[in-house]
């Protein structure tokens, strides 16, 4: 296995909106990140991934972008942008930016020219179809609602916009669109940013036939996902992407690949590939929610056991794994596969643990390393995730679904769980901005509790676990490049696996319940003595054979 910098790192993702705010208009800004560049590098992070943060008029927060190459005013200048890449490297915190290039804003320059004429130069930058019998071009729905094309009276065509109709899609197969792509990217690599996460990326390649997508019973559109996910020329495109930018510079690349198996992840990111370093896959994400009809499922832990091994065992040899549970498009996890009521900084401790000892690079969602947990806003008007409005309008108010129920829903599973201001400390809006000020979505109310001036100093905490787990992870090769295997691959309660490295094995043992189950070692696990690592409750074990586990613990060896 070939030895790379982002394989050992830790990232550290930063929602610039909900981080910090300096100038006193309820929104974080740059200059918020630069003032907590030490607090990430006391963390022990050592790459910061930036959402968004290009000239954009935020219809979907940043994801809709209408200059590539200054940034949104909210956040500050190009300046501040200089300042906080010179100020990050000078701590040797590397800076992820993220590539929003299945898209564009309606605002962006090329689109306010394409939608001109027909005939116009930048026409072709976008994909515009006649409509058919009278209707869009064909039945798909957009990710956040309603059709995903929208009709466009001026030349009485319809354009493509898989997210909102605020976002048309960009024409992948013009040549002169992923020449823009090439110079966009390039423009960042020469300022020395140090790689990209790439949004939605397995989604530039569309089957040029467009054809209907299956409508599931009682939705009003076709599924379009199983249809535009990993085209026909997905990878010739990115390997151009590589070939021509990406592989002239050390930089690690992330893309964001919804629908996709281990198989077909490996065809992005094998070694001998040359597209991508590593993806985000969803299906661990997807284990409690049925997204067609809106329904929270059971959580299921042997269905969450049988994921992750999938993708860690599908990539062991010559690929990577991206490790995540929080991200700004996600629940809280502590609220989602833990407990926040009782065993709130237990239930916090064992899931970083669960994930930060298997092989792959950790990612930390802003947040997640105090234990912050979701929301439940009351009304629909304290939401700001287009995602979120635009479905309540569609199955409350058009499909009749019951309020109540929907509510729920956004209070387990909206992504506005993830965008509350960061919790810096207890006084009022959370530290976040000044008392008095307005922030842009309401802070959680638990920030009074759950902060970071609270478990700084504090041993015990959260926070200063998940230093520990990187501490871990930087001094004990094991935990980077150690092969996993589960064990226990039945339990309902308890998560077990092994890393092995040469003769010695790391063993994590994890109880997902409030129940006291009883960990028994497998009989081929042999050793002849062991070391504890770390562990959630204090770790006095005489013997690691039989273990009755307290809730929600975890405990890590050294087997040797």
């Amino acid at each position: 296995m070939q030895k790379k910098w982002w394989k050992e790192s830790v990232v550290y993702q930063i929602y610039p909106r909900s981080f910090k705010d300096t100038n006193e208009d309820g929104v974080g800004d740059l200059k918020g990140i630069i003032e907590n560049l030490d607090y990430v590098k006391f963390l022990g992070a050592n790459v910061i991934w930036l959402c968004p943060i290009y000239k954009s008029p935020n219809d979907d927060n940043g994801y809709d972008i209408s200059d590539y190459r200054d940034i949104m005013n909210e956040f500050g200048s190009m300046d501040d942008f200089n300042e906080l890449l010179k100020e990050a490297h000078k701590r040797d915190l590397k800076i992820l930016m993220d590539l929003v290039v299945n898209h564009t804003s309606d605002e962006h320059r090329w689109f306010v020219e394409s939608r001109k004429s027909k005939n116009n130069e930048y026409r072709d930058y976008y994909i515009w179809k006649d409509s058919k019998n009278g209707k869009e071009p064909n039945n798909w729905g957009g990710s956040f609602a309603g059709s995903a094309w929208e009709y466009d009276k001026n030349t009485d065509m319809y354009y493509l916009h898989c997210f909102s109709k605020k976002q048309p899609d960009l024409n992948w197969e013009n040549p002169k669109v992923r020449k823009e792509v090439e110079d966009i990217v390039m423009f960042w690599l020469d300022k020395g940013i140090d790689g990209f996460r790439m949004d939605v990326i397995n989604m530039i390649s569309k089957d040029q036939t467009f054809p209907d997508g299956v409508k599931a019973e009682g939705s009003l559109y076709g599924d379009k996902d199983s249809v535009i996910m990993n085209g026909p020329r997905v990878h010739e495109y990115i390997s151009e992407l590589n070939a021509k930018v990406l592989s002239k510079y050390d930089i690690m690349t992330v893309g964001e690949t919804p629908l996709v198996t281990p198989k077909i992840a490996m065809k992005y990111v094998g070694e001998d590939r040359k597209e991508l370093n590593m993806v985000f896959e969803f299906e661990h994400m997807d284990i409690d929610r049925d997204e067609s009809s809106f329904i929270k499922k059971p959580f299921d832990l042997v269905k969450l056991k049988n994921i992750f091994t999938k993708w860690q065992k599908g990539l062991e040899n010559g690929g990577w794994n991206s490790l995540y549970w929080n991200n700004h498009d996600q629940p809280r996890v502590v609220s989602r596969f833990g407990d926040d009521g009782s065993y709130w900084d237990k239930s916090a401790k064992m899931l970083g643990t669960c994930l930060h000892m298997q092989q792959g690079t950790p990612y930390i969602y802003q947040g997640e390393e105090i234990g912050m947990t979701n929301v439940s806003f009351e009304d629909i008007k304290d939401y700001r995730d287009i995602g979120a409005i635009n479905h309540y309008k569609e199955e409350v108010e058009i499909k009749g679904k019951n309020k109540d129920d929907f509510m729920n829903y956004l209070h387990e599973l909206s992504r506005d769980n993830a965008r509350t201001p960061m919790q810096w400390s207890g006084s009022e809006n959370a530290g976040f901005t000044k008392p008095g000020v307005e922030p842009w979505i309401k802070i959680n109310p638990r920030y009074k509790e759950i902060n970071v001036e609270n478990q700084i100093n504090d041993p015990n905490s959260i926070f200063n676990y998940y230093r520990k787990l990187i501490k871990i992870r930087k001094e004990n090769e094991i935990v980077v490049y150690g092969r996993y295997d589960l064990i226990l691959e039945d339990d309902k309660e308890i998560y077990a696996y092994t890393r092995t490295l040469d003769d010695k094995k790391l063993l994590v043992i994890c109880n997902f319940t409030k129940n006291e189950p009883m960990f028994c070692m497998p009989e081929d696990i042999k050793y002849a003595s062991f070391k504890t690592v770390i562990g959630n409750y204090n770790m006095d074990d005489g013997e690691i054979k039989n273990i009755k586990l307290k809730p929600y613990e975890c405990k890590v060896y050294i087997l040797q």
